[in-house]
């Protein structure tokens, strides 16, 4: 999903990616207290990078990977699977068993294997939800593991990445290399923009995009001219003007503001734009049932009822999304790029603190970032059944075998989430470039004035669940334009500040100010 990527996301995350920051910091306060309780070992205790007392010298282990999915059919991944385990047997004495999980049920079910201590020995990680998970005891912390087994992650990316995901000194999740910032703009099926005279290049304000809408509406009657990123997203959530600082549970508004923490829903910018959003959805631009809609992005594209979304972006983002969804698509970039810690956080890859194999697990997650046959496998499958090298063009350019495009060829991933992704193969319809952009971008975004900041929610955790939980009742109606702002933002504002918000964000201002002093000091 991915400005990171999608951060993405966002996968992204991002997401892009799949569930909300706020929303999956609501829904993972109760998991977190279970998961964090007596019976569980804490994240110091459980990360000595030992085998685990079950594992013999020599012998093949199996970890159980998890990871979001955009689509219940995904009849390759059971042959990349199989393809992947040849390697990791050989290389690491370890099978792998994946488990993939819907993303519009990963909050859900990624809550009840923790809450149970269900085995699970490497998980994805969305930035929205790390600090809390973090607070909770949910993962270990890998500082000591990446020492001793995570030389290819090291060397993949640079140390800056890997510092902005540290939490009180300690690294607990890994973020996948791919895009490390995010612009943000709309995407949209490129045969009823050209139908329509929609030029992408013209579009550069929400007013741009609420003409174009219009056209949609008014020439496609069957068609919702605007659908959420993700089933669970909010517009919002694809069209951030601050450095959400990990949460949204107090924001820098414009990527700076003098390092002053701000409410956002008190921001008269936030004001604006889900006034903007519920114009839109009274007018008939926006699914009637944004708000609760289960049904993936791509299904909505691939089968024709919707039109345009917002989204993330980065170099290359409207392949991706084609690809994805198996129509062609075009963008539109709305707001400039930025980096941001969120953007840096937004896919990352974890070792859950109930995991007896926390050794093996590094040593397959490095993997990921060190070895480009297993970058491959998760990008895009199978060579010689799910695509094939490109004849007379460059090692790293690859296509669809004949007569197979990406909604039939059996296999497609969320590639931006699995490990070093400037080793993925480029398709010969995309960019051979891409990776060289991507870097470029990379470089050129404009780095928020928190960049390398992360929060640590421990000390106002009681607080946290309680925002949280006032965030899931209200963001996704406001944000999708389903209620009156004017009647519903004072009333959420209201229930905020009695949940705690205002010692949240004084904590976080607490917490910066402390970032700045030691960073000012280096």
């Amino acid at each position: 999903m991915k400005r990171t990527t999608k951060a993405m996301m966002c996968l992204l995350l991002c997401f892009m990616l799949v569930v909300t920051a706020c929303g999956g910091g609501g829904g993972g306060d109760e998991a977190g207290n279970e998961a964090g309780g007596e019976s569980a070992p804490s994240g110091e205790e459980a990360a000595s990078g030992e085998p685990s007392k079950e594992q013999a010298v020599g012998e093949i282990v199996e970890l159980t990977v998890a990871f979001p999915v955009v689509t219940a059919d995904q009849q390759g991944l059971q042959l990349v699977e199989e393809a992947m385990n040849a390697i990791t047997e050989a290389k690491i004495g370890a099978r792998v068993d994946f488990m993939p999980i819907n993303a519009g049920e990963w909050l859900q079910q990624t809550n009840l294997l923790f809450s149970s201590n269900g085995k699970l020995d490497l998980t994805y990680v969305h930035g929205g939800m790390y600090s809390n998970m973090v607070a909770r005891g949910m993962l270990a912390p890998l500082d000591d593991l990446i020492g001793q087994y995570g030389g290819g992650i090291a060397s993949s990316m640079d140390a800056k990445y890997l510092q902005a995901t540290k939490i009180g000194g300690k690294m607990y999740s890994v973020p996948s290399h791919r895009d490390m910032a995010g612009s943000y703009g709309l995407v949209m099926r490129k045969d009823l923009a050209d139908k329509h005279g929609i030029d992408p290049n013209a579009l550069h304000s929400l007013e741009d995009v609420a003409a174009a809408l219009q056209k949609i509406k008014d020439g496609e009657p069957d068609v919702v001219p605007l659908v959420p990123g993700a089933a669970g997203q909010s517009f919002r959530d694809s069209y951030l003007f601050f450095d959400p600082l990990g949460d949204n549970m107090g924001v820098l508004p414009n990527y700076d503001n003098g390092l002053k923490v701000a409410n956002l829903f008190e921001m008269p910018e936030y004001q604006s734009f889900v006034g903007t959003i519920r114009d839109w959805y009274t007018k008939g631009y926006i699914l009637k049932d944004a708000a609760t809609n289960k049904i993936n992005t791509f299904e909505l594209i691939r089968s024709g009822k919707a039109f345009a979304y917002l989204a993330m972006q980065k170099p290359g983002f409207a392949a991706q999304e084609s690809k994805a969804s198996g129509t062609e698509l075009v963008t539109a970039e709305l707001l400039p790029p930025y980096t941001t810690t969120s953007n840096v956080t937004a896919a990352m890859w974890g070792i859950p603190v109930q995991s007896e194999l926390k050794d093996k697990a590094m040593q397959f997650l490095n993997l990921m970032y060190e070895d480009p046959e297993i970058v491959n496998l998760f990008s895009w499958g199978v060579e010689g059944t799910h695509y094939v090298k490109a004849e007379g063009a460059a090692e790293h350019i690859i296509a669809y075998p004949e007569g197979k495009d990406a909604s039939s060829v059996g296999y497609n991933s969320l590639a931006w989430m699995f490990g070093d992704q400037f080793k993925a193969y480029v398709l010969a319809t995309g960019d051979p470039d891409i990776w060289k952009k991507t870097a470029e971008f990379n470089r050129t975004a404009k780095p928020s004035k928190a960049l390398g900041f992360l929060f640590d929610s421990s000390a106002v955790k009681t607080e946290y669940a309680a925002v949280s939980n006032v965030i899931t009742q209200y963001k996704l109606p406001l944000e999708t334009g389903s209620v009156d702002p004017e009647k519903m933002l004072p009333e959420f504002v209201e229930k905020l500040k009695a949940a705690g918000i205002d010692k949240i964000i004084a904590e976080k201002q607490k917490q910066l100010d402390e970032w700045a002093r030691v960073n000012a000091a280096q």
